[in-house]
């Protein structure tokens, strides 16, 4: 089974988020953070099937897994090796920002 490694470029906004989250109610960022570690986990151990993302990026392999109660997905290019996350994007905030993260 590929091993799953997070690009530092996607655990920094990861951090940010959770920082955010604290900042609007206490307890808010480290769910958010049991949110991602969930989601890798399930992306780890294959528990459920990733989605491809939309346009140029899924055809370039991006998919992602959609965090549970929160607005992010979790966006990975996977190889026989690697799972890569690439970014933790918030539905609605500059999307397709990370594109370039994604090696063809």
């Amino acid at each position: 089974m590929p091993r799953v490694r997070v690009l530092r470029e996607a655990s920094e906004e990861a951090e940010a988020a959770a920082a955010w989250y604290e900042t609007e109610r206490r307890g808010l960022g480290t769910d958010f953070i049991d949110a991602v570690n969930a989601g890798l986990y399930l992306i780890e151990e294959g528990i459920v099937p990733l989605s491809p993302m939309p346009g140029h990026a899924g055809s370039k392999g991006a998919r992602r897994l959609i965090l549970r109660r929160f607005p992010f997905d979790i966006v990975v290019v996977e190889s026989a090796q690697e799972i890569i996350v690439v970014a933790f994007a918030h539905h609605s905030r500059k999307p397709g920002y990370w594109r370039n993260r994604v090696k063809p």
